[in-house]
């Protein structure tokens, strides 16, 4: 029998959890993911068709009795009606963490279904807003060609500069931040473990360079823990790492009961009616 994820948590996002007020907030880089990131993400993958399937392993020992059974990981697998795109959410024991913080969605694609390997995987950890991660999504299943790079990398900067984020004065081409200086997105040097088809990004000669993978994060007050964190290697098609960041730069209110603590002072809020 399959354990709600979240059991304590309605699983209609509108009902009010606890007599909390729900409200449109901004900006939505800085909005959270309402603790709701699992519930939203696989409800946008159910409505394109993709398979669900979920995945325990644990120990258990001789004469042991079933409700003392350790559960060393818990995921749950999404994948595609042509299996070429999957989703995987799972916060294990000992997770995978990225800027200190543990990956909750990781989003891979192959370029055929025969190939057992991805050709490249992104990552989010909780609190990235749940509509970034969708849009990312759709625009995903909407692909003709999930593990072609057909666009150009200036496609992601012009996405959050048409609203009103900054380019990077020393690195315009390759770096942007919001305009509370919060909020960044860059391309460059990936971080280890990255999964990515490219033989380049698993071992580099010293004269040879690194390709390049699109990272962004929040950190709401500088040297303090980040509030998310989102990887992407260096495979991944620019105009997909666009739709995130165009969506993450929104300035479209998005509706929230839970707020992230690191950021409540920082968002514009209005009642939802």
């Amino acid at each position: 029998m399959e354990a709600p994820l979240y059991p304590d948590l309605p699983p209609d996002p509108s009902a009010p959890r606890g007599g909390q007020p729900a409200f449109w907030v901004g900006p939505r880089h800085l909005a959270g993911d309402d603790g709701r990131l699992y519930d939203v993400v696989a409800d946008a993958l159910a409505g394109l068709g993709w398979t669900s399937l979920t995945i325990v392993r644990g120990r258990h020992e001789p004469d042991e009795e079933p409700e003392d059974r350790q559960v060393v990981r818990s995921t749950v697998l999404h994948i595609s009606p042509d299996a070429l795109r999957w989703a995987q959410w799972g916060l294990a024991d000992e997770p995978f963490h990225l800027g200190g913080l543990p990956i909750a969605w990781q989003i891979s694609a192959r370029a055929e279904a025969s190939s057992p390997l991805a050709q490249w995987s992104a990552y989010f950890t909780r609190d990235v807003p749940g509509e970034a991660v969708v849009d990312f999504l759709l625009a995903l299943d909407a692909s003709n060609q999930p593990a072609s790079a057909l666009a150009r990398p200036e496609l992601v900067l012009d996405a959050v500069a048409a609203h009103a984020w900054l380019r990077d004065i020393d690195q315009p081409q390759a770096a942007a931040t919001d305009p509370t200086f919060t909020s960044h997105i860059s391309l460059g040097e990936v971080p280890p473990l990255i999964q990515d088809g490219d033989p380049r990004a698993l071992s580099a000669e010293d004269d040879e360079t690194e390709p390049a993978g699109w990272q962004a994060w929040a950190e709401p007050v500088l040297g303090a823990p980040l509030l998310w964190v989102a990887s992407f290697a260096a495979s991944i098609p620019h105009d997909l790492v666009a739709a995130f960041a165009a969506s993450l730069s929104s300035t479209a209110p998005v509706l929230r009961r839970v707020l992230p603590e690191a950021t409540q002072e920082r968002l514009l809020r209005a009642p939802a009616i």
